[in-house]
């Protein structure tokens, strides 16, 4: 049966205990831990909304409360509960801005790719108990974690209900099945690379590469102008 098919149904025999929030919920998380965190989650979602500029059909957001509905052994009611993990993506989704993301307004869709930036207060939780959490009840296809300090860096994906460890490549790229592009450590930072290998850039420096092409082109033009006058040849360039 489809994850929304399944709320909808399982909706109309909750309890009353179980309120359902307004239309949008705002997002609940806390500060980031230092300005390598911000930096280092930026920096995924610019580069991906980069790489997919193109594309309507995914969300990529950071620091953002996903909001869910899950059954606990220990209280038969369903219970809302939320996390917010530091960057993810969902796919075959709107590109749109949101407060929140709420999975029952969403189609039932979870994310498809998170990765936890870990620091000293929530390394323990993200290598640990948020795992469990995005094997057990998000079914999470890909998760990473990446420690912008030590450079830690690990990934797994889903397989028969449990993750499996990512083998990493001989450059330490891990491949994201669902991003179809692997992630590894650049100058200290995670970044994306393509299945080729190229390392796909920051707005900014995809810009100073095409006017390095530009300035490249136009020093060939010059210099073929001069080797033309040269021979005696008046160039119409």
């Amino acid at each position: 049966m489809a994850i929304a098919k399944q709320i909808e149904l399982e909706s109309e025999t909750l309890s009353e205990e179980i309120i359902f929030p307004p239309d949008e919920l705002e997002s609940d998380e806390p500060e980031l831990e230092s300005s390598l965190h911000l930096q280092q989650i930026i920096l995924l979602i610019q580069c991906l909304e980069w790489l997919w500029h193109d594309r309507n059909d995914f969300f990529a957001a950071g620091n953002l409360s996903v909001y869910y509905i899950y059954n606990s052994p220990e209280q038969p009611t369903k219970l809302r509960d939320f996390c917010g993990p530091d960057f993810f993506v969902v796919l075959d989704t709107v590109r749109k801005n949101r407060k929140s993301w709420m999975v029952w307004k969403e189609g039932g869709k979870y994310p498809n790719v998170i990765v936890e930036i870990l620091s000293d207060s929530t390394a323990k939780v993200d290598r640990t108990d948020k795992k469990q959490l995005y094997q057990d009840v998000f079914r999470l296809p890909d998760y990473f974690y990446f420690d912008p300090v030590t450079l830690e860096f690990a990934g797994f994906t889903l397989v028969s209900g449990q993750y499996q460890p990512l083998e990493p490549t001989e450059q330490g790229w891990l491949w994201s099945e669902q991003l179809k592009l692997y992630l590894g450590v650049y100058e200290s930072k995670l970044r994306y690379f393509t299945s080729e290998g190229v390392l796909v850039p920051t707005p900014e420096e995809a810009a100073k590469q095409a006017q390095q092409q530009l300035d490249t082109a136009r020093q060939e033009v010059e210099q073929l102008k001069a080797q033309l006058k040269a021979l005696g040849v008046e160039p119409n360039l």
